[in-house]
């Protein structure tokens, strides 16, 4: 007999209502979905005592969770030296971001 579970796309629905956040009075978008790879290795970073991988990972995250537009006005605003932007702020976006994208409804699986 053989061993076999085939997963389809792997893909869970989109929420009715898109993610987003504001920061600096500029709104910035998610993107409906994003792989669980990313979101992994940013739970993998955030347990070694590197801090080089912890800062790429967040820098990795950040551009998978963005569409494209709010990513290139998301690094300009994190660069402005005007409108300071904490590693604190950074963080607690990241951790809002990612409970907003656990807190979606899966897909019915198929019988």
């Amino acid at each position: 007999m053989s061993k076999f579970k085939d997963f389809g796309e792997g893909k869970r629905n989109a929420a009715s209502e898109k993610i987003s956040f504001k920061i600096h009075d500029e709104e910035f978008f998610c993107v409906e979905e994003m792989q669980g790879l990313v979101i992994l290795e940013l739970v993998a970073a955030s347990s070694s005592d590197d801090s080089g991988d912890s800062v790429r990972s967040i820098t990795q995250f950040f551009s998978a969770a963005l569409e494209e537009e709010s990513y290139k006005r998301f690094q300009a605003l994190v660069k402005d030296k005007k409108k300071i932007v904490s590693a604190e702020t950074l963080g607690e976006i990241v951790g809002w971001v990612m409970s907003q994208y656990g807190d979606r409804p899966e897909s019915p699986s198929e019988v």
